[in-house]
């Protein structure tokens, strides 16, 4: 990807995946460590998963996600900010987020 603005050649570089197994009760699947620009919400399980997010407290539901669900984002524009934390809960099954964010080459 290159920046014609600033002339920069920026990279799409992967971030490591979040994952959390399911419990019944509310577990952290994981923190972001770059603003993402394409992001994965992925419930790779039989039951629905309720994710909640630091920027919305641990209370506040975002998405509950059917069994099988998965929602791709791709906006380069818009992200979820770094240091945000994802929360699931669920009976079982494992819920999985993947990334790729912008970093100047």
């Amino acid at each position: 990807m290159f920046n014609q603005i600033n002339n920069v050649v920026q990279l799409q570089l992967p971030a490591p995946e979040l994952s959390a197994v399911m419990t019944g009760s509310q577990v952290t699947i994981g923190t972001l460590i770059a603003n993402p620009c394409k992001i994965i919400f992925d419930n790779q399980g039989s039951v629905a998963i309720a994710i909640t997010m630091s920027s919305l407290g641990t209370s506040q539901v975002w998405h509950t996600f059917p069994a099988g669900e998965a929602i791709i984002l791709d906006n380069d524009l818009e992200a979820f900010p770094q240091g945000t934390v994802f929360y699931g809960t669920g009976a079982s099954g494992t819920f999985s987020i993947s990334y790729t964010y912008i970093k100047a080459a």
